[in-house]
């Protein structure tokens, strides 16, 4: 093992780049994946953390990670109390990265370590967000690959920024990007989408893919089901977040409409004898339209809650409706905005 010098250790403290990479039983693949990763960063020439995130291994990974810690000041480690899943141990090492550019990685082997040198190149010539393609997988077409593109056609479709790969894990993001990033079901693989709706300029590259080092894969078609589910919430935080009365009202109306049809058809088939003749009690209609009709009620009714709801959230945080890239000429008064807030700590 390669041992970092003084110099290396000083700006540990404030790296500029952080690896970290989920753990979940891969005692069979830490010690390479370590090693290469080791040499990867160190061929930069810039300074760097690595951290693991334990996600509740029950074989010998987390004793494995805790010696690459001991022998390596540039190494830390992150134990959760149970398997949570990749999405929360994503959102941990990215809590625990301390670096200007945070690099997301697999642990099984299947991502290339040498690949962040591209990504990091990518991502200086003035994009915040670089995601790895895998364009020839080493995995199962049927089970893998063939799911994989469906699912990557729904996402770029649903949420507006158009990648190969989303479930590529191998990225790289400048911090600011992920500093108002919360993650929750499968939501890590979205990441890239939230970056761009706070105004990220998002790139992708070709990146390599491995056959499997080690172990056996955690992920199967399962999967798909909850990947399903997240898009329908990403369509609504995309389109209705900030106005959650459209998508409520629309179908409000369409309940409206649906039950304005079913009275028409009933008193038609009443009155007019169209198409055929029939009293209220033969027909599912009238009880249909009134559903229908108290179902209508009840989306609007909806679709206001979430209204205030929605501003409660926005006024009662201060929390703006957008996100400014940068200010031009605004020194002076940044200056009498910190004047004021030491006057008022004074």
């Amino acid at each position: 093992m390669i041992q970092p010098s003084r110099d290396q250790e000083r700006f540990a403290q404030r790296p500029e780049v952080s690896v970290f990479l989920p753990v979940y039983d891969e005692a069979g693949n830490l010690a390479e994946l370590h090693r290469q990763v080791i040499v990867s960063l160190e061929s930069l020439g810039r300074s760097f953390e690595i951290v693991y995130v334990d996600d509740g291994s029950t074989d010998a990974s987390f004793q494995m990670l805790c010696s690459f810690a001991a022998r390596d000041s540039r190494v830390r480690v992150v134990a959760l109390r149970r398997n949570y899943g990749q999405t929360a141990a994503m959102a941990a090492g990215i809590d625990a990265s301390r670096g200007e550019v945070l690099v997301p990685m697999d642990a099984d082997l299947q991502n290339d370590p040498a690949d962040i040198a591209r990504l990091l190149a990518k991502l200086d010539e003035g994009y915040d967000v670089v995601s790895g393609w895998r364009v020839e997988r080493r995995d199962s077409f049927v089970t893998r690959v063939l799911p994989s593109r469906i699912a990557n056609r729904l996402i770029s479709w649903i949420g507006g920024v158009h990648l190969h790969d989303y479930g590529c894990s191998l990225k790289a993001y400048r911090r600011e990007v992920l500093k108002d990033v919360q993650l929750y079901g499968e939501m890590h693989r979205f990441i890239p989408i939230y970056a761009s709706w706070a105004g990220a300029r998002v790139a992708e590259i070709p990146v390599t893919h491995r056959k499997r080092f080690a172990g056996q894969s955690h992920y199967g078609l399962s999967r798909l089901v909850k990947v399903l589910f997240d898009l329908i919430t990403i369509k609504f935080m995309a389109s209705y977040l900030t106005k959650p009365i459209y998508v409520f009202g629309w179908a409000g109306i369409f309940a409206f409409l649906l039950s304005a049809l079913s009275a028409s058809f009933a008193f038609l088939m009443k009155f007019a004898d169209w198409p055929h003749h029939a009293d209220f009690i033969q027909t599912p209609l009238p009880v249909l339209s009134m559903i229908m009709l108290v179902l209508g009620i009840q989306l609007f009714l909806m679709g206001l809650i979430a209204e205030m709801g929605m501003r409660t959230y926005h006024e009662s945080q201060g929390k703006p409706i957008y996100n400014i890239r940068t200010r031009v000429n605004f020194e002076e008064e940044e200056e009498l905005a910190t004047k004021s807030t030491k006057s008022t700590k004074g």
